[in-house]
């Protein structure tokens, strides 16, 4: 059944909001393997609350440590070394897994993100912005996924339409254009889902 990694290009790009309208259209499960940072419950409750899930369909993190910052260093400071095998998928399906901040994000020693993606073998999203700089940060990050073998679904832009933007970085990195979700004035699940089903196929997520 359906199974996707989102990744993002940045940090603050969008990636949380674009994988809790995903999981909500999806009605899936959602995993954050790490979660680093717990203000306001850390990301596992804002998708909950965004993609209106049960408790049941937020799946618990195999990590959660204190310090909102990359989550090798924030393991660092909580004194303990993240374990790669205890980042096994869940069997859940349909899932949604969410990444922290950008693709080669590390987890400890020589391990990334990316690395971790490679393992799943899951087909991969890329949630860009379309401010200044999103051709350049998207095409390293669709790079540096193939690189390592890892399949690029296609990208999510989020923000204010740039057509130029969007279609050179689809044309240039060879990858699908899902679709973009506009900045919400109110962000919460029935604004999340009606900007979800306006501006996404959801047969792309098949």
């Amino acid at each position: 059944m359906t199974a996707f990694v989102v990744t993002g290009t940045d940090t603050d790009v969008g990636k949380t909001i674009f994988a809790a309208a995903l999981t909500g259209a999806l009605d899936a499960h959602y995993w954050k393997p790490v979660q680093a940072g717990l203000d306001e419950g850390g990301d596992r409750a804002q998708v909950a609350r965004l993609a209106g899930l049960p408790e049941a369909r937020v799946l618990p993190e195999a990590y959660r440590l204190a310090t909102p910052c990359s989550p090798h260093r924030a393991a660092e400071i909580d004194g303990i070394a993240i374990d790669p095998e205890r980042l096994a998928l869940p069997a859940q399906r349909p899932l949604v897994v969410e990444g922290a901040g950008g693709a080669l994000v590390p987890l400890g020693g020589d391990l990334l993100y990316a690395d971790m993606f490679a393992r799943w073998g899951l087909p991969t999203i890329v949630v860009a912005r379309t401010a200044l700089g999103t051709i350049n940060h998207s095409l390293l990050t669709i790079e540096a996924l193939r690189v390592r073998g890892v399949a690029v679904h296609g990208v999510a832009f989020i923000g204010d339409p740039v057509e130029d933007s969007e279609a050179t970085i689809c044309r240039l990195g060879n990858v699908r254009r899902l679709g973009r979700l506009p900045i919400l004035p109110t962000l919460d699940a029935e604004a999340l889902a009606a900007a979800f089903a306006d501006n996404f196929d959801l047969d792309d997520f098949a």
